[in-house]
């Protein structure tokens, strides 16, 4: 089943149950959807989908920060909130650890040394974990083991 229709049938669960908070998070992701679409495109595939729920993701988390930074967790909580719908489409995030794993095993794989490297394991690592790790974690677990 592809995200559209997974979206469109708990679109009709959360109406159903007068859940705002995720009806406008399902809402959020038809419209991405639809705008991609009609961009000229064409198709979305599976790796396209999930990129544009984490961007989704992204947004509400930097929204939530800046409200948090200045005092408001009345509009940081709806954000929080959203984020927890929109993950429900992304797949199994991993764990530090793991991905600390994936990027030894690339760092010796290329053979890094310092820094000057980093551009080069970051876009392995990246691509290897596509949608499965945020991109700020990923850079944080190489720099550590860059630097």
């Amino acid at each position: 089943m592809g995200l559209q229709q997974l979206v469109m049938d708990q679109m009709k669960t959360a109406m159903k149950a007068k859940d705002s908070v995720a009806l406008e998070s399902l809402r959020a992701i038809k419209s991405a959807l639809l705008l991609a679409q009609t961009s000229g495109e064409g198709a979305l595939t599976e790796e396209d989908e999930v990129k544009l729920v984490q961007k989704l993701v992204k947004q509400r988390k930097d929204s939530a920060a800046i409200f948090s930074e200045q005092g408001r967790q009345d509009l940081a909580d709806p954000e929080l909130a959203q984020i927890a719908v929109l993950e429900q489409f992304l797949p199994e995030q991993l764990a530090d650890e793991e991905i600390e794993k994936v990027v030894v095993q690339t760092i010796a794989a290329t053979g890094a040394s310092g820094m000057k490297d980093m551009g080069k394991v970051m876009g392995m690592v990246s691509k290897e974990l596509a949608g499965r790790a945020d991109g700020k974690t990923i850079s944080a677990i190489v720099k550590n083991k860059l630097g």
